[in-house]
């Protein structure tokens, strides 16, 4: 692949976008890609890939449907009509219809990368905060979803029960190891340990600080 070029990979098919091109994916006639000419809920111009100056951009110029994006954490977020969002590094796009599709988008890495979480048995997390590998599988086990991709992507925290279940545990065993790693959290300054979306948080942490990354789906077998 060229300078300045970006790699999108859709329908098994691989295209190289010079800074020059657009890349229109929809079920338009006139799009680079066409996804399901005959389903009317996707957009007939659901997406644009362009660049500009030395930045990609993803570009929604539907009026009424949203795209959504993923980040190279596995994060979730919803791109609104009418709005744009930077390319950096791989980014998966999501169009939900009456079918599921998605692209791949390689762009040019962020300028800093978050560190890698190391396979030994305690990582710091937080001032002070130590994960051990015990720690390790009871997040991979609640937050899989997130590391998957395709069809088996689900940026939604398992339930305690089912994460348990996952790894043989008692459900207890589980609960009470990730909520004493939630509080030291929280003491060690990380906000959105506590409240009715802690679990939501801690997945963001633990992605985003690579606590938890696609390798450690091996530890439990996935």
């Amino acid at each position: 692949m060229g300078d300045g070029e970006l790699l999108i990979v859709a329908n098994g098919a691989k295209y190289e976008v010079g800074p020059e091109e657009l890349f229109t994916f929809g079920r338009g006639e006139s799009c680079t890609v066409r996804l399901s000419p005959e389903d009317t809920t996707i957009s007939r111009v659901a997406g644009v890939v362009e660049r500009h100056g030395s930045v990609w951009f993803l570009r929604n110029p539907s009026e009424t449907r949203p795209l959504a994006m993923v980040d190279r954490f596995g994060l979730r977020s919803v791109l609104p009509p009418l709005s744009r969002a930077a390319v950096e590094g791989r980014v998966r796009v999501i169009v939900e219809g009456a079918h599921t599709h998605e692209l791949v988008l390689h762009a040019p890495e962020p300028a800093q990368q978050p560190s890698a979480a190391g396979t030994g048995t305690a990582t710091t997390a937080g001032e002070g905060v130590l994960i051990n590998d015990q720690d390790r599988l009871a997040l991979v086990a609640l937050f899989a979803g997130y590391l998957r991709e395709g069809d088996r992507y689900d940026p939604n925290p398992k339930s305690y029960a089912a994460a348990a279940a996952r790894l043989g545990w008692p459900r207890t065993t589980l609960v009470k190891r990730i909520e004493y790693l939630r509080t030291r959290l929280d003491k060690s300054g990380v906000p959105g340990m506590q409240g009715w979306n802690a679990l939501g948080a801690l997945a963001e942490y633990a992605l985003t600080t690579g606590l938890i990354t696609k390798n450690d789906l091996d530890l439990i077998n996935s």
